[in-house]
């Protein structure tokens, strides 16, 4: 094994506090995992590790040599760069987080495009709507919808997603169609609730008006935790729901679901690629972003009232999504 070899798994191991998870991301054994961490500590001469049963901690040599082995693996894989030349010589396993529904809908059926493009990229796909630790899972990045808080991660965002209220004919067929958001409890509306898959907690009814978000606890007797429950639940006639344009055009197209409300919309969700922070963006991570960005304003960004920002290839520091609707 290698001296970058080393350091890359010796950097995987703190990122992931432990061997068992770092050998995981890395396809290793759990058993070369721990041997290039002994190797790498020998090599230099010092402990950078401190293992308990529970998890691993980097020593303060170990500290301050994980930021100098970061810089020197991305030198190297940029060093490596310049003499590949075009899309075959960028290479290696790219492990991506994507919400469920915009991973099965969007990205999932034009990966043929990436994958013909750039034959040396291995994806490792995960589709959740829980929020992942980039750095403990090993993931190079991941694609979250929602406003985004403060966690040292680089965020590059990717457009705005508009959000449409939908109902089933059947619905209005026994409740009417809602003229104003005060016509909602006036009228005895309902709507299928959205609970939070990290938090639980229960999101209420959005919309805007003179650029003020306004909210509303409207009843409902159906709460769900996923955008396909919540889908199935409006075809079904259970109740109004508030979704992305893109996941119900299908619906609206055939008359399956009918939009209501079109002066209340909520405000739309801002789109955004996270990363870990480091010196060097990798090639694999900066051409999947390119090829994601370009998907999404195609499929996605194009429906009505939906306006893509300007295009940001730099990231800003940011990020962790909130729980606000789902995608």
């Amino acid at each position: 094994m290698d001296r970058i070899d080393l350091l890359r798994i010796f950097a995987r191991v703190v990122e992931t506090t432990s061997f068992t998870r770092a050998a995981e991301t890395l396809g290793l054994p759990r058993s070369s995992v721990s041997i290039a961490v002994q190797d790498l500590e020998a090599r230099l001469g010092v402990r950078l590790l401190t293992r308990t049963t529970r998890n691993v901690a980097p020593t303060p040599d170990g500290t301050a040599f994980y930021e100098h082995a970061l810089r020197l693996v991305a030198d190297m894989e940029e060093a490596e760069n310049l003499f590949r030349h075009g899309h075959d010589g960028i290479r290696g396993k790219l492990r991506v987080s994507l919400p469920v529904r915009i991973g099965r809908l969007v990205v999932a059926p034009a990966l043929g495009e990436f994958l013909a493009a750039y034959p040396g990229i291995a994806l490792d796909l995960g589709m959740t709507d829980r929020p992942v630790n980039l750095v403990e899972d090993g993931v190079d990045c991941a694609l979250r919808v929602g406003e985004l808080r403060v966690s040292g991660m680089v965020a590059r965002p990717l457009g705005d997603l508009a959000l449409v209220n939908v109902a089933a004919p059947a619905y209005l067929a026994r409740h009417g169609v809602p003229r104003s958001p005060a016509a909602l409890l006036a009228d005895g509306h309902e709507c299928v609730h959205y609970a939070s898959a990290s938090t639980g907690r229960v999101e209420k009814w959005e919309w805007e008006d003179a650029g003020q978000t306004r909210t509303l606890d409207l009843p409902g007797r159906v709460t769900v935790d996923s955008a396909e429950a919540q889908i199935a639940c409006c075809l079904a006639g259970l109740g109004l729901v508030q979704l992305p344009i893109y996941d119900v055009q299908p619906y609206l197209a055939t008359g399956a679901m009918v939009e209501v409300l079109p002066d209340w919309r909520a405000a739309p969700l801002p789109m955004a690629l996270l990363y870990p922070h480091r010196r060097h963006l990798s090639s694999r991570v900066r051409v999947f972003a390119d090829w994601l960005h370009r998907l999404v304003a195609r499929e996605v960004l194009h429906l009505p009232g939906v306006t893509p920002p300007p295009r940001s290839d730099s990231g800003v520091d940011m990020t962790m999504p909130t729980d606000r609707k789902q995608a």
